[in-house]
């Protein structure tokens, strides 16, 4: 009765404000945002091209009906079958085409249905001039991505977290839906762009609360580290979700469903962040172009850039290449991505805790160094049973890099600039949006005219030749008036905070109050 007591005493929305300003329950909140943001992303990976495809295809075919009937003659040609021999007679209505007499039967071919024909699809053409269009398709996302960011940074130090947070579940809510009755190639493309300015919101935002709340540098990371969880499990859950999903129910299903999680989501946010109010930081953060002016927040950037990249270019350019080479079934197509997303998921868990052991610049670029290895193997798999191995260092090795790099662009900030972190958070998605940005738009061109071979090949030497610039993160110099305030006389981590009753230190779950003068 005890445990039936409290159940029916258990108020939610009264434990919602209660937990309310809990890390924990915010940190949950943007992990679900992001897992939600990324799901939309690669759920499309495997629909897109074959649907695309398809949708061409079918034109294609009709088109060619339409110009053999209006090629053929007006007359109107009788068959007359005899009942007591083979043959078959013509007979018109016009007199130059009349004529009789035994003709030999067209031979018979057995129609393919189109099921088999859109699974393994003849390497035309057609088929090659899909890399550009989809390329380009999911090139809209990060590029809109890439122009909102600089206007979402220092957005969210003005007003606030929370009203960014709840605009990007708003507008990815209608991509959504778009993305669900959409039919041709301009309302996807208009759906993928608009996708776009949601993940901005979402990810600038989620990422700068993060940083604010948790002030502890560990903590921080570790932090970080469990919300690139909930993106790697969209990552991880998108592609062979929407493949089967695809496959067996419907282009429409997948993203249906994912717009309930998203209202979902949207209504713990009303509850808890109170979109609302008006919450600006207390301080003035460091300019945006201060920020993208410091060499250290530069190579952080470019190592989730390149990182990202390869991903990015795999993600348009394999589903045609294995549709080309291995003749797969269309829930193939996403489940090829699984070992990438699963070592993604491994990576993120595993290096937010070690990286700060063994040193974030060095795990860095040891991520760097795999990700180049890896994508160089990924054109030798035969089936695609060849690319479970080449799938999981990418994924596992990027984890790595982002694990490391996310929770560096905060410590940079503390270290050298103002503890204000959204501007910081909008550059390292900028990184993330050129990455995905100039992969699927430059990477189906380069398959296009060179080959699938050439492009991993091209993208696997950029990452192996950025991976040593990572070494000049492992101490970077620090502002003198940071260092003082972050360093004590052991030189170890402390964060500072402000307030109007006097200063504060915080070490771990520790408060060390200074009485004010």
């Amino acid at each position: 009765m005890g445990l039936f007591d409290a159940l029916r005493d258990f108020n939610l929305l009264t434990w919602l404000r209660e937990e309310r300003q809990s890390r924990r329950l915010i940190l949950f909140i943007v992990f679900i945002a992001l897992l939600l943001d990324n799901m939309l992303l690669t759920v499309v990976v495997p629909i897109i091209p074959s649907y695309l495809y398809t949708v061409d295809d079918e034109a294609s075919q009709a088109a060619q009906n339409h110009s053999i009937s209006s090629l053929s003659p007006s007359s109107t040609f009788q068959s007359i079958v005899s009942l007591y021999d083979n043959s078959t007679r013509l007979t018109g209505f016009s007199p130059q085409m009349s004529t009789s007499g035994p003709l030999i039967p067209a031979p018979v071919h057995s129609i393919t249905p189109l099921q088999n024909q859109s699974d393994c699809p003849k390497a035309d053409k057609q088929l090659l001039d899909e890399n550009v269009k989809v390329g380009l398709l999911f090139a809209s996302k990060a590029t809109v991505q890439l122009i909102t960011n600089p206007f979402i940074g220092p957005l969210t130090n003005r007003i606030g977290y929370q009203i960014p947070m709840f605009a990007g579940f708003c507008i990815m809510f209608v991509s959504t839906i778009m993305f669900a009755f959409s039919s041709s190639y301009t309302l996807l493309f208009l759906a993928r762009s608009l996708q776009g300015v949601g993940s901005s919101c979402s990810s600038v935002a989620g990422m700068g609360m993060l940083a604010s709340v948790y002030t502890d540098d560990e903590e921080r990371g570790n932090a970080i580290g469990i919300a690139l969880g909930g993106l790697a499990m969209g990552v991880l859950v998108g592609p062979p979700f929407g493949s089967v999903m695809y496959e067996f129910v419907g282009k429409t299903a997948p993203f249906l469903i994912l717009a309930v999680l998203a209202v979902l989501d949207g209504a713990l946010q009303l509850f808890v962040l109170q979109p609302s109010k008006v919450e600006p930081e207390s301080q003035k953060g460091t300019p945006l172009m201060t920020l993208m002016r410091d060499p250290y927040i530069l190579i952080a950037a470019g190592s989730i850039c390149f990182a990202n990249m390869a991903i990015a270019m795999l993600e348009p350019a394999l589903p045609i290449w294995m549709m080309e080479t291995m003749c797969p079934r269309k829930w193939q197509l996403g489940v090829a991505f699984v070992p990438a997303s699963v070592s993604y998921l491994i990576g993120t868990n595993i290096f937010a805790i070690l990286a700060n052991k063994m040193g974030r610049w060095l795990c860095s670029l040891i991520g760097m160094l795999l990700v180049g290895v890896s994508i160089l193997f990924v054109p030798f798999a035969k089936d695609i049973y060849g690319l479970i191995v080449p799938n999981f260092g990418v994924g596992f090795a990027i984890g790595m890099v982002d694990s490391s790099m996310m929770p560096i662009m905060g410590y940079l900030v503390d270290l050298r600039h103002v503890s204000v972190y959204g501007s910081v958070y909008a550059i390292a998605d900028v990184a993330f949006c050129m990455g995905f940005a100039l992969g699927p738009s430059a990477g189906g061109a380069i398959a296009r005219s060179i080959g699938f071979p050439w492009l991993m090949t091209i993208i696997g030497v950029v990452d192996i030749l950025f991976a040593p610039l990572c070494f000049f993160l492992r101490n970077p110099p620090a502002n003198e008036e940071k260092m003082a305030i972050l360093m004590d006389s052991n030189c170890s981590m402390r964060t500072r905070s402000y307030s109007t009753q006097g200063s504060s230190y915080q070490m771990g779950d520790d408060l060390y109050l200074e009485s004010p003068e």
